[in-house]
C-alpha cells in the first residue's frame, strides 16, 4: 500500500519539458553567477564549524548537484549553511569527524523517510516564533565564533558552547593581532557598503550597475588576499592553518560504525535532519514566491535526504537549501535545475584549476564575511516588534533564542515545541465552549411550562478534545431532573479523550434516571460518536436532526 503511493519524480523531468537553447543560455549564466557567490560562502562554513576549507567545496559541489538534479525546486541551490554551523561544531568537538560523517548520512535516512512518508508538509506546522528564536540565536552564536579569526587571536581551540567560548575569547584578548583585525574591518566595512551602497548608486550610474553584479564577498576575498600577498602580513591564512586545499574531490571514506556511536548520535541526527528540512522547504517557498512556481516538498525532502547520505563519505558536511543563493540564483535568471547544476560544475572547475591560490587567503576575512552572513540571517526587527504580538509568541520567541544561544539547538526547539503545542491548546480549549439554550431562543416553545425545571438543554461549540473535555465534566456534575439535550449542530471536532467524557455523561445520565437527547450531529463527529459507542448508549431513538425536533420530542 506504502509503495503503491510511493512517488518519485524530480523537478527537471518537468523542467526540461520544452526546454531550448534560450533557457539554456540563461541557466548557464545564473550557475556561473552562483557558483561565484558560493566559493567563499562554501570554504567559510566548513571552517566555522571545524572543518577543513574543502569540506565545504566538496558539500558545496555533491550535495548541490544532487539536489539539482532530484529535488522538488526548479531553482532551489543546496549546498553548506550558516544554520549548521553550531550544530556541526558540537558534534566534531564532542564525537569527532568520524561520527559526524555517521551523524550526517542518519539524517539523510532521516530526511528521506520523512520525503518518503510525505510528511513535507508538516514541517510547515512549526510556528514562525520558534524558527526566528533559533535562526537568531545560531546568528548570535555564529558571530561569536568568528571573534576569534577576526581579531586574530591565539586561540587552539575554540569551546561549543556559549559559556565557554566568552571565557576562551576573554583569556585570549591579550594576544589581538591587529593586522588581522583591520583586514577584518576593512573587510565587514566593504561589506556593508556594498550592499547598502550600491544599489543606490545603480540608480544614478550605469558603471555601479554592472559593478553591484559583483558579489561583495568574492570582491573583499580577492582583496584582502591580493593585500595579504603583496604586503606579506602577518596573518593566519587557509595555507598556514589547512595548508590549503587539494585540486580533486576525495575518494570514499568509510568511518568506524558501532552501534554504541550511533545510538549517541541520534539526537544530533534528529536535530541535523529537522533543521534541514525547515531550512530547504523555506528556501523553496521563498522561491516559489519569486517564480510563480509550486515546489514538491516531499521530493525535495527525498533529494535532501539523498545528498545528505552521500557526501559525508565524500569529505563533505550536512547540506541543505540556502536561501541567500537560491535567489541569488533566480535573480540571476535561472529557470529550471540545470542552473544548480551548471553552479555545482563551476565550483568543481575553480577547485581544480584554482586551488593553489586559495592558500593566500586570509582567515580574518572569512571571519568577516561570516559575521555578514550572521548578520543578515537574523530576524532582528522581530525583537523591536513583540509588543505587536501577544505574550505566548514573545515568551516562545525569546526562550528558543535565550536557549538556542545559552545551551543548545536541540533543547531550544524542543522546548519552543512544546511551549508552541501548550500554547496552542490552550487557545483551542478556550475557543470550545458551552452555552445554555433558553426558552427564549425558540418562541414556538415558549409557551410550553415547566421548561427550565424538568428540562437543561446546552450548545456546544469547538472542539471536544481532551483540552476541553471539562466543558462535559461540568454538565455531568450538574444534570437536571428529567431530560439533558445536548446540541452538537456547531461542534467540529471529537477526539478520543471527548468521545470517552460523553460516555461517561450517558452513564451518569442512565444512573440519574435523566434522559438524554443528542441533536445536530454530523460529519466526524457523527462518526465517532457510532465508533465509540455514544449512540448507541443514547439510543437512536433519542438522535435528533436539530434542536427545534430534539426540544419538542423532549417536552412531549
Amino acid at each position: 500500500m506504502i509503495w503503491s503511493a510511493f512517488e518519485f519524480r524530480p523537478k527537471l523531468l518537468v523542467a526540461l519539458q520544452g526546454y531550448n537553447r534560450q533557457r539554456l543560455i540563461k541557466d548557464v549564466g545564473a550557475g556561473v553567477t552562483v557558483g561565484v557567490v558560493a566559493l567563499p560562502l562554501a570554504m567559510a562554513f566548513a571552517i566555522a564549524s571545524g572543518l577543513k576549507p574543502e569540506a565545504g567545496l566538496f558539500t558545496a559541489i555533491i550535495a548541490g548537484l544532487l539536489i539539482s538534479v532530484l529535488g522538488g525546486s526548479r531553482v532551489q541551490i543546496g549546498g553548506p549553511a550558516g544554520a549548521f554551523i553550531v550544530i556541526v561544531y558540537g558534534i566534531v568537538e564532542r564525537y569527532g569527524l568520524a561520527n559526524l560523517i555517521i551523524a550526517t548520512a542518519m539524517s539523510g535516512v532521516l530526511l528521506f523517510a520523512m520525503g518518503f512518508f510525505k510528511l513535507g508538509t508538516l514541517v510547515r506546522f512549526i510556528p514562525i516564533a520558534v524558527v526566528i528564536g533559533f535562526t537568531n540565536g545560531i546568528a548570535i552564536l555564529i558571530a561569536l565564533s568568528q571573534v576569534k579569526d577576526f581579531l586574530g587571536l591565539s586561540v587552539t581551540a575554540m569551546p561549543a558552547n556559549f559559556f565557554g567560548m566568552l571565557s576562551t575569547l576573554k583569556n585570549a584578548l591579550h594576544t589581538v593581532n591587529p593586522y588581522a583585525t583591520a583586514v577584518a574591518l576593512l573587510c565587514l566595512g566593504t561589506l556593508v557598503l556594498w550592499q547598502f551602497a550600491m544599489p543606490k548608486l545603480g540608480k544614478k550610474h550605469r558603471w555601479a550597475t554592472r559593478l553591484s553584479l559583483v558579489p561583495g564577498s568574492v570582491l573583499v576575498l580577492v582583496f584582502a588576499t591580493v593585500c595579504v600577498s603583496v604586503w606579506q602580513l602577518p596573518v593566519e591564512t587557509i595555507g598556514s592553518r589547512f595548508g590549503g586545499i587539494p585540486s580533486s574531490l576525495p575518494a570514499l571514506q568509510w568511518p568506524d560504525f558501532s552501534w554504541d556511536s550511533a545510538r549517541f548520535l541520534f539526537i544530533p541526527a534528529i536535530t541535523l535532519a529537522m533543521l534541514g528540512a525547515i531550512e530547504s522547504l523555506l528556501c523553496a517557498r521563498v522561491a516559489d514566491g519569486m517564480i510563480d512556481d509550486r515546489h514538491n516538498p516531499n521530493q525535495e525532502l527525498m533529494a535532501q535526504g539523498i545528498a545528505n547520505f552521500v557526501t559525508p563519505f565524500f569529505g563533505g558536511m550536512p547540506a541543505t537549501g540556502n536561501i541567500a543563493r537560491t535567489v541569488t540564483n533566480v535573480k540571476s535568471g535561472a529557470t529550471s535545475p540545470v542552473a544548480g547544476i551548471v553552479h555545482a560544475l563551476t565550483l568543481l572547475l575553480v577547485m581544480l584549476l584554482a586551488a593553489p591560490l586559495a592558500q593566500d587567503i586570509p582567515l580574518a576575512a572569512m571571519a568577516a564575511i561570516l559575521m555578514f552572513v550572521a548578520w543578515n540571517m537574523g530576524e532582528w526587527r522581530e525583537f523591536a516588534h513583540l509588543r505587536q504580538y501577544r505574550f505566548p509568541y514573545r515568551a516562545t520567541l525569546l526562550a528558543v533564542f535565550f536557549l538556542t544561544v545559552v545551551f543548545d539547538l536541540t533543547v531550544a526547539v524542543e522546548v519552543g515545541l512544546v511551549a508552541a503545542c501548550i500554547t496552542f491548546i490552550y487557545r483551542i480549549s478556550s475557543l470550545s465552549r458551552c452555552e445554555a439554550v433558553s426558552a427564549a431562543d425558540y418562541p414556538a416553545l415558549i409557551q410550553l411550562a415547566g421548561l427550565n425545571e424538568r428540562v437543561a438543554s446546552y450548545r456546544l461549540y469547538g472542539a471536544l478534545f481532551f483540552g476541553a473535555v471539562k466543558l462535559i465534566e461540568d454538565l455531568q456534575d450538574n444534570l437536571p431532573r428529567e431530560v439533558l439535550l445536548l446540541d452538537l449542530k456547531n461542534l467540529i471536532y471529537i477526539d478520543s479523550s471527548g468521545a470517552d467524557s460523553l460516555n461517561d455523561l450517558a452513564h451518569a445520565c442512565a444512573k440519574n434516571g435523566v434522559r438524554l437527547a443528542v441533536c445536530g450531529l454530523s460529519h466526524q463527529p457523527l462518526d465517532i460518536a457510532r465508533r465509540c459507542g455514544f449512540v448507541n448508549l443514547v439510543g437512536s431513538a433519542h438522535i435528533y436532526p436539530d434542536l427545534r425536533a430534539g426540544m419538542a420530542a423532549a417536552l412531549a
